[in-house]
């Protein structure tokens, strides 16, 4: 039978799914995945729309910032959008956790592309980043995802990125 509940993920279901460890784990909290219809029906053509939202706290231990910049420490767009990307995979989850362990070893999400990315208003330590992400396209294995970031309600960041999942058999 098809989920169409919301999701809530915690660090230890987080690390369950992401093969990222610190310090290239950018996902604290999975607030909510939610869809227009059944989370884990398989068909590509039921992911359109599936949005997920997820959070980051920034620390100013996080290792970047002893080197970007020392006097003004700022998030470097990059680990902005990989931790954009990270809360965009879970899009797969409801889909992945019904597979078996099996399968789920074989899984592996790849970021192909990212267009359209502009940083509006500086990520500093302390922040905590909320980020909401949609699924624009699915075909296949080819996923396109909608992303923006806020802190404290601002804007602050947005991208269009492209994943490709790939499963060894």
């Amino acid at each position: 039978m098809s989920e169409t509940k919301s999701y809530r993920l915690e660090q230890r279901e987080i690390q369950a799914f992401l093969p990222h460890r610190y310090p290239f784990l950018m996902v604290d909290r999975i607030l909510e995945i939610t869809g227009p219809g059944a989370l884990d029906d398989d068909s590509p053509k039921t992911k359109v729309g599936i949005k997920v939202v997820g959070i980051k706290n920034v620390s100013v231990n996080e290792p970047y910032f002893t080197g970007h910049f020392p006097n003004m420490p700022i998030m470097p767009g990059v680990q902005i959008i990989e931790a954009m990307a990270q809360v965009a995979s879970f899009a797969f989850y409801p889909t992945y956790m019904k597979k078996t362990a099996e399968e789920r070893d074989g899984f592996r999400c790849f970021l192909v592309g990212v267009d359209g990315a502009r940083f509006r208003v500086p990520v500093v330590p302390g922040d905590t980043i909320r980020f909401e992400t949609e699924v624009s396209l699915c075909r296949s294995t080819m996923w396109a995802f909608a992303c923006k970031a806020y802190v404290e309600g601002k804007l602050v960041a947005e991208a269009n990125l492209m994943a490709n999942l790939v499963v060894n058999s």
